[in-house]
């Protein structure tokens, strides 16, 4: 006996009530935290910088579970970055599973801890020490997504460079090969802000030396995310994602295919455009300090 046929307008929404239910709803938006910026007009604001476009969180998870690379950048020490950060990797695994999160924050002589600790049942009392954790990246901020990432079924990564690395590379630089991520107009953006970052209290001769390790740190990056199971989730620093100077012009000179996306993360008042991300998402920010006065000091 034939079953009897829904009417194409029940059965069209029969299809689209299952495609709704099959998406979890994202957890609730963590708290603001930082103090300065509460009242500005921009807060908690997300722009598609392609159009201008105001867009939910709802409709933003929307287009980034589309991306196989997902690059989202941070301010190190703004709190309210990694409590988004957390947020988003619950959120995007909840739309599709994720393959694998890349931390910056990670080198690669840590892996085999990392992957050592992901398959225990329990938790060491001391997680920094048995990750080998570097101090100038705090644990306080990082922790929950460490903690979040090794308990789930998708890959941690580290995404940089050893310190013997960086220290080849410095003495040594090697050539970078790729026409975007080599060009002039690149390379002079990054070497003012390595001179910038560090306060003008660097001889100009070793600057090109700090650019060589800037960019090398970014094609390495790149191939890790190349390398990494799909959808990948990178969290790292602002400059490090920029599609105008960062990864993305390294991964485009490997002959990345498929979509990538950037996301930053900025303070409200910070200038971002569609050079540099394809999203910006406004946040509280912290109070200003005079970093160049701590390096002078000797601080």
């Amino acid at each position: 006996m034939r079953r009897p046929r829904l009417p194409a307008l029940l059965l069209l929404l029969v299809w689209g009530l299952a495609g709704c239910q099959s998406r979890a709803e994202a957890p609730p938006l963590p708290a603001w935290q930082s103090p300065e910026g509460r009242e500005h007009a921009e807060l908690g604001h997300i722009r598609e910088l392609s159009s201008g476009r105001l867009l939910t969180p709802a409709q933003l998870l929307e287009r980034l579970a589309q991306a196989q690379r997902l690059l989202v950048g941070e301010k190190h020490d703004n709190p309210d970055h990694h409590a988004l950060q957390l947020w988003l990797l619950r959120a995007l695994d909840a739309q599709r599973p994720q393959g694998s999160l890349l931390l910056e924050m990670l080198q690669p002589v840590q892996q085999g801890q990392v992957d050592a600790l992901k398959q225990q049942q329990t938790r060491p009392q001391d997680l920094p020490k048995a990750l080998g954790w570097q101090d100038g990246w705090d644990w306080a901020l990082y922790g929950p997504i460490v903690h979040e990432a090794l308990g789930q079924p998708y890959s941690l990564l580290a995404a940089n460079l050893d310190h013997d690395e960086v220290r080849r590379i410095y003495r040594q630089p090697p050539a970078l090969k790729g026409p975007r991520s080599a060009a002039a107009k690149v390379q002079a953006v990054l070497l003012e802000q390595v001179r910038e970052s560090h306060c003008g209290l660097l001889p100009e001769s070793q600057l090109p030396a700090m650019l060589a390790v800037q960019q090398q740190r970014d094609r390495r990056i790149a191939e890790r995310l190349l390398a990494a199971p799909q959808p990948a989730l990178l969290l790292a620093g602002g400059y490090h994602v920029r599609k105008d100077i960062g990864v993305p012009l390294h991964l485009a000179d490997l002959g990345a295919e498929g979509t990538t996306q950037v996301l930053m993360l900025a303070e409200v008042g910070q200038v971002v455009d569609a050079q540099m991300a394809d999203y910006v998402w406004y946040t509280p920010a912290l109070p200003e300090q005079d970093y160049c006065a701590q390096m002078r000091k000797g601080g």
